[in-house]
């Protein structure tokens, strides 16, 4: 096989990947293409947990795998889980050489499988396209690497950094084209987060609605089939027993430890700062435990800023209106500083048209978490 041809395929398996975002958490959503002679015999992606991964999708969609390519995103395991091996499902298929893109660093597998592989004879070659796949499996690598999955803010703002009127009044600062790119965003999302501020406010639901997202229809089905969990953070447990976030999907509410609520209501206590907020630090440790890999924060000032000025978000991603809302506004991030040093840096990795507003993804330019240590 070319490179170039090697490139096209890992690209494709990387697409394939991409259609298991929706449903494959807590497991990486991976995708698989075997190929051989230049021609694809079998591709699959990872099914949601307790089912097949992306490898035997592959091999059960090709009719002889025998001396083929698999190209797959990252490594294949090689533990026994809810499913069996699939490295050793490669090497009973038959498959004469692996293109992987990255390693997994999941301490299960880490390397194992790669030697598992080639202790069978396999050709094994790693890191084809690994920028591309670290991206697209960023909340697990983050997860398996640091102990947290990736956490996205989302902001809706107008040009000078506003999100809503000094009443409270939001609704709708953006275009619609960029509340359908939100919608996209939750439904890639194993869990989404939000203040009490914004749920008394707004009284939000914090659901998916795959009609305004743009889905196809398979897409759609594996958006609601695995709809994200949703999480308040209310260190004093103001949260309505009838708020609309506490219907449907499962829900948690973050309280202080001394705080109880209505025993309908899903409850985590977490340790409280002397301002009686939730201690971010606490917060992260407990989003690991719960296996979350896509996390995304749909919040007020105060919560954005706390997360931002913290070092806690990987990516944030503003949808930027064409208005101006003043001065007596309610800001992006609730947080002050007195020098341009302390200013948390960004660098943009990307800005496109959505509708009428601007799409704006940036990354920090401190690894996340260190500004709080």
């Amino acid at each position: 096989m070319t490179e170039s041809a090697d490139r096209a395929l890992m690209e494709r398996a990387i697409e394939l990947g991409r259609q298991a975002r929706f449903w494959a958490a807590p497991n990486p959503a991976v995708g698989c293409v075997l190929a051989r002679d230049g021609e694809v015999v079998g591709s699959g992606y990872t099914q949601p947990v307790g089912q097949a991964h992306a490898e035997v999708m592959a091999l059960q969609s090709a009719v002889d795998a025998q001396g083929s390519t698999a190209y797959v995103t990252l490594e294949p395991c090689s533990h026994q889980g809810h499913t069996g091996p699939c490295a050793q499902s490669l090497i009973d298929a038959g498959v004469a050489r692996v293109v992987v893109a990255i390693e997994d660093p999941n301490p299960s597998v880490s390397g194992q499988g790669i030697a598992l592989l080639q202790a069978a004879g396999i050709v094994v070659e790693v890191g084809l396209l690994a920028d591309q796949a670290e991206q697209h499996l960023a909340g697990f690598l983050h997860r398996m690497r640091r102990g947290w999955g990736q956490i996205t803010l989302k902001v809706a703002a107008s040009l000078d950094g506003r999100v809503a009127m000094a009443s409270g009044e939001s609704q709708w600062i953006t275009g619609e084209a960029s509340r359908q790119d939100v919608q996209r965003l939750r439904a890639e999302s194993d869990l989404i987060v939000t203040g009490i501020g914004t749920v008394l406010a707004d009284d939000c639901q914090l659901t998916v609605r795959p009609e305004q997202a743009l889905l196809s229809s398979e897409e759609s089905e594996r958006a609601l089939r695995s709809p994200p969990h949703r999480m308040v953070l209310d260190s004093q447990g103001r949260t309505p027993v009838d708020a609309r976030v506490l219907r449907g999907s499962p829900t948690t509410v973050i309280t202080a430890p001394d705080i109880e609520v209505d025993a309908s209501i899903a409850q985590h206590q977490l340790p409280v700062d002397q301002h009686g907020r939730i201690v971010l630090s606490e917060w992260v440790h407990y989003l690991g435990t719960q296996s979350f890999n896509n996390i995304l924060v749909e919040a007020g000032p105060q919560l954005s800023g706390a997360l931002i000025e913290g070092g806690w978000v990987d990516r944030l991603v503003v949808y930027q209106a064409p208005c101006l809302l003043g001065d007596t506004a309610q800001p992006m991030a609730g947080f002050a500083m007195d020098t341009l040093a302390e200013s948390p840096q960004f660098q943009i990795e990307e800005v496109t048209r959505s509708g009428t507003d601007l799409r704006i993804i940036a990354t920090p330019m401190t690894a996340p978490g260190l500004r709080s240590q």
